[in-house]
């Protein structure tokens, strides 16, 4: 596999996730950092209009949402796994729960005033106002919790976490899988971010035994790159072909080398249209054709994204 780049920022909690994931694989990568708001021109230019972070960029494939990377992730380097056979299965559950429920409680809590206060501090008032108005944007009709339900759910969910790390060092058994990635970074964002409301897992001791472990993975071996670098890595390269071992998955009546469009179902709603080229049981795939890139492969996960055709 090539050389593997994540775009990202530092305070971004699903890019942490991957950080790590990096870290106990023991992967070398480089690291292209991008605004955590808009615009993100560079970004966007890889992914044909999804902006959400973490992104992957292999060569002139670029991977999209944290669940699909994690997949790449393991394909690249197998061991140690990030889905145990004997329990396969029930890590993807609850790392699609932490992901979503945990990842949104979390958030909801994190960002009430005295956090949002912590977050912004001595930076001007027009910092906060912008950072409001973008996730706003990217959160049209989604129901969002009010501080006080957010903390009483949190405290929930902490509670059972903390019942699983009783029974072992990690969520499912001995050492860390997708799960614990998954649930690590909404709580790592309250700790490293919005430090004043970390008391929250005080109630919980074996939590923070347990994500001191996770924070001692680190982050492997990261060399800085800049955008434009890896823009040129993009157009020199050539996407992989597709996988003709998985099979075509029509769920939608669209079929293979259709124009399509491929969106987020609640969060940062932006677009990426391109012709569908892979469509399995797992992913999404579509080529794009950019006058700067060239080809690229842009790839989303089906969990979370909704597939549409184009009308002529």
């Amino acid at each position: 596999m090539s050389e593997l780049i994540l775009h990202h920022y530092p305070s971004s909690p699903f890019s942490e996730k991957i950080r790590l994931v990096l870290g106990y694989k023991g992967l070398a990568w480089q690291s292209v950092l991008i605004p955590s708001m808009l615009p993100k021109p560079d970004l966007q230019m890889l992914t044909g209009g999804y902006r959400r972070a973490p992104v992957l960029q292999v060569g002139a494939d670029i991977y999209c949402d944290t669940a699909l990377i994690c997949d790449v992730l393991e394909h690249a380097a197998p061991e140690p796994t990030l889905y145990p056979p004997h329990a396969k299965g029930v890590a993807r559950i609850l790392a699609q729960w932490a992901d979503t429920t945990l990842f949104w409680t979390a958030m909801a809590y994190n960002t009430q005033p005295r956090g949002l206060a912590e977050m912004f501090a001595g930076l001007p008032p027009e910092a906060a106002k912008a950072f409001g108005q973008d996730r706003a944007a990217m959160s049209v009709g989604m129901t969002r919790l009010r501080p006080s339900d957010a903390t009483a759910a949190y405290r929930s969910y902490l509670r059972r976490l903390a019942n699983m790390l009783e029974e072992h060092p990690f969520l499912l058994g001995p050492a860390p899988c997708i799960a614990d990635f998954a649930a690590f970074h909404p709580l790592w964002f309250t700790q490293h971010r919005v430090p004043s409301l970390a008391g929250i897992f005080d109630a919980t001791p074996v939590i923070g035994e347990w994500m001191a472990r996770m924070q001692a993975i680190g982050h492997g071996t990261m060399h800085k790159l800049g955008a434009a670098e890896s823009i040129a890595l993009a157009a020199k390269a050539e996407p992989l072909p597709v996988a003709a071992s998985e099979p075509f998955q029509d769920d939608h009546g669209i079929a293979l080398g259709t124009q399509v469009s491929i969106t987020a179902e609640s969060f940062g709603l932006e677009a990426t249209h391109g012709e569908l080229i892979a469509a399995t049981r797992m992913h999404f795939s579509l080529r794009r054709i950019d006058e700067s890139l060239g080809t690229v492969h842009v790839h989303f996960p089906r969990i979370g994204y909704m597939l549409r055709k184009l009308e002529a």
